[in-house]
């Protein structure tokens, strides 16, 4: 009966996990890319060359994760964050940071 229920809520909260906005961005230099995952403020971040794609993530404006990021994996040319997807003045700005 309990494997049932848990069966229930995982099967309820698949809809929702396929919701979730992307969250992604170009690197730079693809050579700061991290080897293995990275988790920055609860996202885990997996990069394939300069290409990196996170998962989860705190609640918070893009702008404040992409400068998290930058931190850690040094200049970004694209950043979406949870759907939010920065423009040339945003990223130029989270790059200086």
């Amino acid at each position: 009966m309990r494997a049932l229920f848990i069966a229930a809520a995982l099967f309820a909260a698949a809809p929702a996990l396929a919701d979730t906005p992307a969250t992604s961005l170009t690197l730079v230099d693809a050579a700061k890319a991290p080897a293995g995952r990275t988790i920055i403020d609860g996202a885990a971040w997996r990069c394939d060359g300069a290409q990196c794609t996170a998962t989860g993530g705190a609640s918070q404006p893009a702008s404040r994760a992409c400068r998290r990021v930058v931190a850690k994996f040094g200049a970004v040319a694209a950043f979406s964050y949870r759907g939010e997807t920065l423009d040339e003045q945003a990223l130029a700005t989270c790059n200086a940071a």
